[in-house]
Order: structure tokens, then sequence, then C-alpha cells
């Protein structure tokens, strides 16, 4: 990325020194005990003023059974000031920079239960005594509306986890991140380039993210061989596939479907699959009006797919996340998490996954990931970004992969390149990292139910889709309709 990034750091605020007392007239003191240092922080008040001639006790007589108490009083005085000094003072040198007092922060997260997340937190807790996370897992299902509403109340959470797509939209309610959650260098070096994109902006970072995930292309195995198939890379290819591995009844009616693609309420995560093909074929994201050609000429060659006697899928179909859980769809286009759904309907399917198609010239693929972020609103940034910098590190990530790998398939996909080469020979997860160096975002995602951002956006594209499906003279209607609807929703998020 060309942009120099520069990340917000607040200094740290200085301990007011403590008041010295005024040393008081020197005393011969009647016992053979050292003068205690003065201190601010000592629960022992210096001794006041003594008159010449006078004696605080008499001393008592040589060899009295008083003078050994008194001198094993005087030794244990000092016992006891020089545990203190050394709580004091000692300690906090084998804890620099950690919080100094008790502190509860309060985790929002969405996917991993409180069960794998707790070896992480307590983790963190032992080497913070002081920080204790309190994470709760929450329902996605108007989470992004109750986020917002809590920490507008001053009830809301410390840290939480957002979309990556949001970042303009919650931008008020995060802190930037501190420059020693992570280096400017090393995140550049580490994270992948569509994180560095989605995540820094006017040179601040705004979260951490603990996954990145990438549309990548399913297929059916038994069909593929069957049909003696080879596993497409270009769109050409994809279509004679789509169109060689379609089954219709002698009523024309799809029994199995080639591909998922062409409509737009029946296919799993299609505002992801038209984005995909948008961002492939050229259309400016952050200029959505500028490239209105691309973006009609994506539309077409959507929609073709269920169009006519050609067609390979068609509106009357199940879900296809469903129709390929079936048997009944050769190839289906869907994240990582679809997996385990898949798993769940139909545990005998046998399928694999690849990169999507490409065009010949250049490798585009679609990234949806989420991200954790400390609220504005936090009365502890200086603890939560202690947190932050924890979950940056390769050992986090790789226990916290190990440990959702214990209750289910696999953990969530690395977010840094450099722990890639760790599930290379993973192929339910490699595919995905495979596409990560090349990945692009969007706003068109499925599935955040954020009620903002993502949700308006879709609804214009959904739109554009079905007009599109009527008839090739109506695109450009449908497409100016589309862009007006971006326009609108970028300028009232702040994107």
């Amino acid at each position: 990325m060309d942009e120099k990034v520069i990340y917000s750091s607040k200094p740290a605020q200085a301990r007011p020194e403590a008041a010295q007392p005024t040393n008081p007239a020197p005393v011969t003191p009647p016992l053979s005990v050292p003068p205690l240092p003065p201190s601010s922080a000592s629960p022992i008040a210096p001794a006041p003023p003594v008159s010449p001639g006078t004696e605080l006790l008499p001393k008592p007589p040589k060899g009295s059974p008083l003078g050994g108490i008194l001198k094993i009083g005087g030794i244990g005085v000092v016992f006891l000031l020089l545990i203190f000094l050394v709580i004091r003072f000692v300690v906090p040198l084998f804890h620099k920079g950690q919080t100094e007092e008790l502190v509860t922060l309060t985790y929002w997260g969405l996917f991993e239960d409180k069960n794998v997340m707790s070896t992480i937190v307590n983790d963190f807790h032992r080497e913070h005594p002081l920080i204790t996370i309190n994470y709760v897992q929450k329902d996605i299902k108007q989470y992004r509306q109750s986020l917002v509403t809590q920490i507008n109340a001053g009830s809301g959470p410390d840290i939480y986890r957002f979309h990556n797509s949001w970042v303009g939209m919650m931008k008020s309610f995060l802190s930037p991140m501190t420059s020693d959650v992570i280096s400017s260098e090393e995140f550049k070096k580490n994270y992948y380039p569509v994180i560095q994109q989605d995540l820094i902006r006017n040179g601040a970072l705004y979260g951490i993210p603990l996954e990145i995930d990438t549309l990548s292309l399913f297929v059916n195995t038994e069909l593929f061989e069957a049909g003696g198939n080879a596993v497409p890379t270009t769109w050409d290819e994809f279509i004679r596939v789509a169109k060689d591995r379609v089954v219709k009844d002698g009523d024309g009616k799809i029994q199995t479907a080639g591909a998922a693609l062409g409509t737009y309420d029946n296919i799993t995560h299609a505002a992801d699959i038209v984005a995909l093909l948008m961002a492939q074929n050229g259309t400016n994201f952050s200029n959505f009006s500028s490239t209105l050609d691309n973006t009609s000429q994506t539309l077409q060659f959507y929609t073709a797919f269920a169009k006519d006697e050609g067609s390979v899928w068609d509106s009357t179909l199940d879900p296809s996340i469903v129709a390929f859980s079936k048997g009944n769809l050769a190839m289906y286009f869907g994240y990582s998490w679809d997996i385990f759904a898949i798993k769940a309907l139909n545990p005998d399917l046998k399928f694999s996954i690849h990169p999507v198609p490409n065009l010949p010239s250049r490798k585009t693929a679609m990234a949806s990931y989420w991200v954790e972020g400390v609220s504005s609103k936090s009365k502890h940034q200086k603890e939560a970004m202690l947190f932050m910098q924890y979950l940056t590190k390769k050992e986090t990530l790789q226990k916290l992969y190990s440990e959702t790998a214990k209750t289910r398939l696999f953990g969530e996909p690395y977010p840094r390149a450099d722990l890639a080469g760790t599930v290379k020979n993973n192929p339910l997860v490699a595919p995905f990292l495979e596409q990560a160096p090349y990945a692009v975002s969007s706003y068109f995602v499925s599935d955040t139910y954020d009620d903002g951002v993502n949700s308006q956006m879709d609804a214009y594209l959904g739109n554009a889709v079905r007009s599109t499906q009527g008839s090739d003279s109506s695109v450009k209607t449908a497409v100016d309709t589309l862009a007006q609807g971006v326009n609108q929703v970028l300028g009232k998020y702040g994107q």
C-alpha cells in the first residue's frame, strides 16, 4: 500500500511526584533502630518533634527481657518496611507497562463460544493478573444495532467484533490502535494487503482481525468425476463445465444444476458473488458512478446463467447451499464457514474447494472477515490496547486455531500471511488463504444482519439483478438506480 501508515499514540500519563514531608528536628532514638525514610506511600507517619531532654521511653535496665523484646520489635518493623518497599517499588518493575489497578474488560464476540475463548483470555490474565476479560458471545441477529445502542448509552463493551466493511460506519465508535499494539512495519509485513486497505484510515489502524475468509469455488467431486470435468480456472471454462453438468427433465426443468448464478433470492452469498464479478470486471467501489458500463456488463453476464434454454440455474430451485448439500448442484460459491453447514446437512457429500475462476489477465478474489476493535467510549483504553497487542501475537492466533479445531473441523483461517504455511496441507483451509494475497473487499456483503451499509447496499443490488433478469433493455435503468442507491448509502454512513 502506498500510503504511509502512522498510528495514533496517547502518551502515558505521568504519575505525580509524592510530596516530601518537612524533616523534623533530628532526635536520637532511644532504640538502635534505623530511622524510616520519609515516603508519601508509607502508612507510618513521621514522629512529632520532641522537646530537648524529654525521653520517649525510660531505658530498660541492662539485660532486662524488655530490651530483647524491643530489639525484636525493631527488627520486625524493619522487616515489614522492607516487604512494603519491595511490593511498592520492586514488583512493579516486573510488570512494566501493565495496569496498576484491578480492571474488568467486557468483550463482545460472535462465533467462538465461551469455552474456546476462555483459554485465550485466561492466558492473557496470567500475563496481566490485574486485568480480567469478561467474554460474551452475542447472536449476530440485531448485533450491530444492539452494539451501537449500548455504546451510546455508556453500557457497551470495551472490546467488540465488527465486520471489515463496517469501518466507515463504526469509525466514531472505534479507537485507533496505539503505536505499541503493533508497529506499522510489522502490520504491513505480516497482514494481507486487503486487511491493510480495509482497516487503515487516514494513517490510523482501527482493529485487529483474528481471521480472514475469501469466496471460493466448491465442486461436487462425484459429479465432476462422472463427467470427466476438470476444475475451471477461467470463466470460459466455468461456462462450459456448468452447461455440461446441468441435467434437465423432458419439460426442461432443471434436476441437477450446473452452477448457482443468475438469480438473487435463492443463491447463498449472491451479493458477494456479484461483487466478485464487478471487481474482476473493473467496477470502482470507491467511485461507483465512474464505472457504470463495467457494472452493466457484469449484471448481464451474471443473469445469463439463469436465462433462456441455456440456463444452468433458476429461481425455482432450493437455496444454493441446500441444493449443493443434496448433491443437486455441481458448483457452489461459498466461504469457509459454509463447510460446517454443508457437513451438517450431508456428512457423506464428497466435495473439494478451489480458487474462484478469473479473467485471463488478472487474479481477483473477494474477502469477507471480522475484526476486533476497542470502543471509543471504553474507560479502560490502556488495558484494552494491551489485550489488542496480545491478539496480534502468532502464538495467540495459533492457540485460538487449535482450541477451535477441538470443537469443529478447523479453526479460523489465519489473517497473518506468515502463518499460512502452517495449514497449507489442509484441503479445507488452504484454498481460502491461497486467494488472500490478491483479495479485495466491498460493501456488498451477505449475512452480516447489520441493518446498515451491507443490508441497504444488498437491497439495491438485489433490485438491480431482478430488473436485469427481465430483459437486457432494462440494464441501464437498473444500473443507474443502483448507482443512486450506492451514493445515498455511502453518504449516509460516511464511507
